[in-house]
């Protein structure tokens, strides 16, 4: 994967956790009783949470002081 395609599946992975977030709050806040639906949302934006932090540390250089 080139860095160029990394770059990409990053923006498309964080705009996918901004969805899965005002997918969560409109379930919250709506009241909805669903309580397993929300968990599996949250749970999804854990991951998704984790992958954006491995493909930023794979592009962010490391810097010795």
């Amino acid at each position: 994967m080139t860095e160029e395609e990394m770059r990409r599946q990053l923006a498309a992975l964080r705009i996918e956790h901004r969805d899965l977030d005002a997918a969560i709050d409109a379930l919250t806040t709506t009241g909805s009783s669903d309580q397993m639906q929300i968990a599996r949302l949250k749970r999804r934006k854990l991951r998704l949470r984790d992958q954006i932090a491995i493909l930023e540390d794979y592009l962010t250089p490391d810097i010795i002081a």
